[in-house]
């Protein structure tokens, strides 16, 4: 059974706090949503059934250094058992010690990094913990063998030269198109940041980012990875910018299309 974990931590954000609230949020649409809980492809994803909810990470107010060490460890101790994980954020920082957790069990673990941003900067605000950096820490050390970074449409030079001294493989939204799924490697390991989605579709996110993916584009790249998914998270949703829990039920689709993939 898959493994659920909320991670509530923002304090590595650049911009906006409020991510720290997405996992109770995003949890209370399966309860208090509008929609029922079947993937497309005809599963039903409920607690105790499909995953267990082992609830949120606590911080009482862990600084950055502290939060990486209680990620960590909190992510290794699941990974002891034979259990896939499947995480909500919280920032993009939060992934950061959630794959090299990861990376200690997978040690060819590939990356799909799904976002806006490539969160590749080697400083940023002398914040080694930034969300806009978790990326470049993970192939500075080495933890993954590959990473391939899809809807990315906010590069500078600086991320460009990193990506090209790493060798990433940037799928940018000016040139999209889905033939980097035929390129995708196990065990495969899928950070979904949902600001990859244009703010039409999810205007609940802290950096409003215009020319992304649609849903309906992102959920056929879900639904349309062929090798084995080990863990995942969901972050930088951020409910103190959403209309209507609009981006929380976003968040619970996608969720549950993960879910239905990863149990297969």
């Amino acid at each position: 059974m898959i493994k659920v974990i909320g991670i509530p931590f923002d304090s590595n954000s650049s911009f906006l706090k409020g991510p720290a609230y997405a996992p109770t949020r995003i949890g209370l649409m399966e309860y208090e949503g509008s929609s029922n809980a079947y993937s497309e492809m005809g599963k039903e994803i409920i607690k105790g059934k499909s995953y267990e909810d082992l609830g949120n990470i606590a911080f009482n107010g862990a600084n950055s250094a502290d939060a990486f060490t209680i990620i960590k460890q909190s992510i290794a101790a699941q990974l002891l058992q034979p259990f896939k994980i499947f995480c909500y954020g919280g920032d993009h920082s939060v992934s950061y010690p959630v794959i090299d957790a990861f990376s200690e069990k997978y040690t060819n673990l590939h990356v799909l990094h799904l976002d806006a941003h490539a969160d590749l900067y080697e400083n940023f605000y002398n914040n080694p913990y930034s969300h806009a950096s978790p990326f470049a820490r993970l192939l500075e050390k080495g933890k993954i063998k590959s990473l391939t970074q899809v809807g990315i449409r906010t590069l500078n030079r600086h991320q460009r030269d990193q990506a090209n001294k790493y060798g990433v493989n940037i799928v940018e939204m000016r040139k999209f198109n889905s033939d980097f799924l035929k390129t995708l490697q196990s065990p495969l390991y899928v950070s979904l940041d949902i600001d990859v989605l244009d703010p039409a579709f999810a205007p609940g996110v802290s950096h409003h980012e215009p020319g992304g993916l649609s849903t309906r584009e992102l959920i056929t790249i879900i639904q349309n990875i062929e090798v084995e998914i080990v863990g995942a998270d969901l972050v930088e949703y951020n409910p103190i910018r959403d209309i209507n829990n609009m981006t929380a039920m976003v968040c619970y689709k996608l969720f549950k299309e993960l879910i239905d993939k990863m149990s297969k």
